[in-house]
C-alpha cells in the first residue's frame, strides 16, 4: 500500500471534456502542484453521493485557501458515469473527477476493495490524501468503507 512519502505511480486517469472523454496522466495531475485526492468506492453510492462527495464541495474554498491548487475524486466506474456524477453534484467544473473504470490506479497503489459480495466487483477503498509534486504527504484511508469520517473534508482540511 502507498505511503507518505511514496511517489504516485504513473498511470492514466479518463476524465469527460467538451470534446468527449480524454485521458489525464498521474504526471498532469498531480506534477508541480499540491493536490487533495479523494476517493471513493462509488459514483452515486449512498455515503459517497450523500456524505463524502458533499463535504468537499462544502469545504472547497476553505482547502483551496490552504494552498491546494486542485481537488480531485476517483472512482472505480467509467468516464459517463463520472461525468453523471459530476453534473448531478453541481461538481463539474469546481472538483476534478477522474475515472479509473478499471481500477488500475487504485491497484497500483495498493488500496484496491473487493466489493464481490456486494455485486459491485474490485473498486476503491475510501481515502483522501494530500499530494505535493506526486509525493503523497497526507494518507487517510477507511477502515469501514460505508464510513467517511477519517477520509472526509473536515479532518483533510486539519491536515493541511
Amino acid at each position: 500500500m502507498i505511503a507518505i512519502g511514496d511517489k504516485l505511480p504513473e498511470g492514466k486517469f479518463k476524465i469527460s471534456t467538451n470534446d468527449g472523454p480524454a485521458e489525464k496522466s498521474v504526471a498532469e495531475v498531480f506534477g508541480g502542484k499540491t493536490v487533495v485526492l479523494f476517493a471513493v468506492p462509488g459514483a452515486f453510492t449512498p455515503t459517497c453521493h450523500m456524505n463524502h462527495l458533499p463535504g468537499y464541495l462544502d469545504n472547497l474554498e476553505a482547502i483551496k485557501a490552504k494552498g491546494v491548487d486542485t481537488v480531485a475524486v476517483t472512482a472505480v466506474n467509467d468516464v459517463f458515469v463520472m461525468k453523471a456524477w459530476a453534473e448531478a453534484t453541481g461538481g463539474k467544473d469546481r472538483i476534478l473527477f477522474l475515472a479509473d473504470g478499471s481500477a488500475d490506479f487504485a491497484k497500483a497503489i495498493g488500496l484496491e476493495l473487493d466489493a464481490s459480495a456486494f455485486g459491485l466487483g474490485i473498486r476503491s477503498k475510501r481515502y483522501s490524501m494530500i499530494v505535493k509534486d506526486g509525493v503523497v504527504t497526507a494518507l487517510n484511508v477507511e477502515d469501514v468503507p460505508s464510513q467517511a469520517s477519517a477520509s472526509g473534508a473536515a479532518e483533510l482540511l486539519k491536515q493541511l
